[in-house]
């Protein structure tokens, strides 16, 4: 499992660069407005990614395998909303997107394979208390980003943006049959 999060936290980086990339393309009006997305906009739409992920690694921040390193995201404040505006502007968004992708690949690499079994408990945003295995958690936590970076992937399209190769394959090494 840790391989395969490994590769995620690679891919999320690596997406992320490109999404980023493709956006800095476009003035700050047309990153800030509103396309009819779920998120108004690519940066509405990327301040949700991250807002995702500091609730999540501050939720993995209380499995005991990852306190450590996630110390520097647990001290962030928690974010008001999963629809708030971490930065209103993309400049200071994309320093902390860097910064985060950071951490994740830091925390991943951290990783222990026996500490993925167990279970993390938590509260959602509304307060309702879960308890599901840590691995799981882990892949809706690369899923997210995935499932939001196509609709940014989208909104960017529609402006004229094209970032790419998207496809996971073009970061799986080869590998020699057995």
């Amino acid at each position: 499992m840790k391989r395969h999060f490994e590769l995620m936290a690679n891919y999320n980086q690596w997406m992320n660069a490109k999404v980023y990339d493709a956006a800095s393309k476009m003035s700050e009006s047309e990153i800030t407005k509103d396309r009819g997305a779920f998120f108004g906009s690519v940066l509405g739409t990327l301040n949700h990614i991250a807002v995702g992920d500091i609730i999540w690694l501050k939720r993995f921040a209380t499995h005991p395998g990852s306190t450590k390193a996630l110390q520097n995201v647990s001290d962030l404040p928690n974010p008001g909303s999963l629809d708030g505006m971490l930065f209103d502007n993309f400049r200071s968004l994309r320093r902390h997107r860097n910064w985060l992708d950071d951490q994740i690949i830091r925390w991943v690499s951290a990783l222990e394979d026996k500490g993925l079994d167990c279970v993390l408990s938590y509260r959602n945003t509304k307060g309702i208390a879960s308890d599901k295995r840590f691995s799981s958690l882990i892949m809706h936590f690369f899923n997210h980003q995935t499932h939001h970076r196509g609709q940014a992937s989208v909104l960017l399209s529609q402006a004229g943006q094209d970032i790419g190769v998207t496809d996971l394959l073009a970061l799986i090494p080869q590998d020699v049959a057995v």
